[in-house]
Parts: C-alpha cells; sequence; structure tokens
C-alpha cells in the first residue's frame, strides 16, 4: 500500500469528500492536500528535496481560477511537471471529464495509473483504483472503459479537412455542397457531405457539429 499520497483539488480541506474517504480507508497511508497545482507542485517539490517523496499523486483535471498568478493551471500541467522530476511516480486522475477522445489521450500521453470519472461511484472507484495500481495494474472507471478500446484507424483526409473549415465558418451542409462543387470537389453531393459529417462525429465521438468543430481545433485539424 502507498504511504503517502499527495490529493490536488481545488474543494477546501474541511468539504473535501475524497480526503476524508482516504483518511478512513488508508489508516496507515499520510495523505496530504493542496487545493492549487502550484501548491501541490510545491509540496512534491519539498518532499523530494527532504527525501520523502510522494509515491501516488491524484489530481482533479480543472480547477478554479486562482486570485494570484499561477504557473500550472490544470492537472494536466502540474502531472507533466512532476513526472519530469519522478518519472516513476504513480498517478490518478479524477476528473468529471468523460469525452472518450480525451480520457484517451490523457491516459496515454500522462501515462496515468489510474483514471476515475467523477460520477456516483467516484470515491468507491477511487479507493478500486488505489488497490489495483498498488498491485501494478491500471485502472479506469467502467462507464469510460470504452475509450481505451482499440478501433480501426481512421484516417482524415483533405476532404474531410476542407468540410470542417466550411463548418467552422457557419455554412450549412448545403453551401457546404456548393463550396465543394465551385472548387470541383468530389463528392459534392449534399448527401455525402451529410454522411461524412455523420462518419466524423462518430469517429471523434462529438454529439453535434459545434462539439466536432471543438474537438477537431483541439486535434489542430482546422
Amino acid at each position: 500500500m502507498f504511504k503517502k499520497i499527495l490529493i490536488a483539488e481545488d474543494k477546501d480541506h474541511e468539504s473535501n469528500g475524497v480526503v476524508k474517504a482516504l483518511e478512513e480507508s488508508l489508516e496507515n497511508t499520510k495523505l496530504d492536500y493542496a487545493q492549487y497545482c502550484d501548491e501541490a507542485f510545491l509540496k512534491f517539490k519539498k518532499a523530494l528535496q527532504i527525501n520523502e517523496p510522494f509515491d501516488l499523486v491524484i489530481s482533479d483535471l480543472s480547477f478554479v481560477d486562482n486570485p494570484h498568478q499561477q504557473r500550472l493551471h490544470t492537472g494536466e500541467d502540474l502531472i507533466t511537471a512532476i513526472k519530469e522530476l519522478q518519472p516513476d511516480l504513480k498517478t490518478i486522475m479524477f476528473s468529471i471529464e468523460d469525452r472518450a477522445y480525451r480520457v484517451k489521450q490523457l491516459c496515454n500521453d500522462l501515462d496515468l495509473n489510474g483514471y476515475v470519472w467523477k460520477s456516483t461511484n467516484a470515491l468507491k472507484d477511487l479507493k478500486k483504483a488505489i488497490k489495483e495500481i498498488t498491485y501494478g495494474n491500471f485502472f479506469i472507471s467502467p462507464q469510460l472503459s470504452h475509450a481505451l478500446r482499440t478501433k480501426e484507424p481512421f484516417e482524415v483526409t483533405s476532404y474531410d479537412v476542407f468540410i470542417l473549415q466550411q463548418l467552422a465558418e457557419g455554412l450549412d451542409q448545403k453551401e457546404i455542397s456548393e463550396a465543394l462543387k465551385k472548387e470541383a470537389i468530389k463528392p459534392a453531393s449534399i448527401s455525402s457531405v451529410e454522411k461524412r459529417l455523420k462518419l466524423l462525429k462518430e469517429n471523434f465521438n462529438a454529439n453535434n457539429p459545434t462539439q466536432l468543430i471543438a474537438i477537431t481545433k483541439d486535434f489542430g485539424l482546422i
């Protein structure tokens, strides 16, 4: 079991259910807590300096704005920074983020050991995650397990990029069809545009055109 855990979450200590739940279930584990990423990083760094390092960090992804200027703004920033100092550190992301592409990105890019979704069973899942990681296993909340399933590769073509660019400019499917015809790009029918947009939404787990544009912008496609 872990001897020393750092929890980074933007709730105050008194109202933080995570801290209280872990204090009750991890009697022999020392818990420390920080409300902001910079504060968490300083505590982490100090622990290394005095040779009393944390062996697990649990971090939220999003934090409320701090009135004081911060260097690290998100849990992603925090975990990236601390792993530069301690690459083998065990980490858990504890977040409301449930978009499959984003969950997969975080797990892979940050080399997380666990991803716990803030849902009805969040605290129960968090305790399970700690136990599984202790045994060397990876844990993800069951509701999000589909995010890490291997899919057939999907290639975004120049045709897709053109459609997405037109969609981002506010054009509807009929207007995108006309724009394709003007540029002599085929297929250019309205039904072709509709089918391709549907496929793009499915691939990027987008519920609507607005979300599709936001996601593909995040990926740098448009």
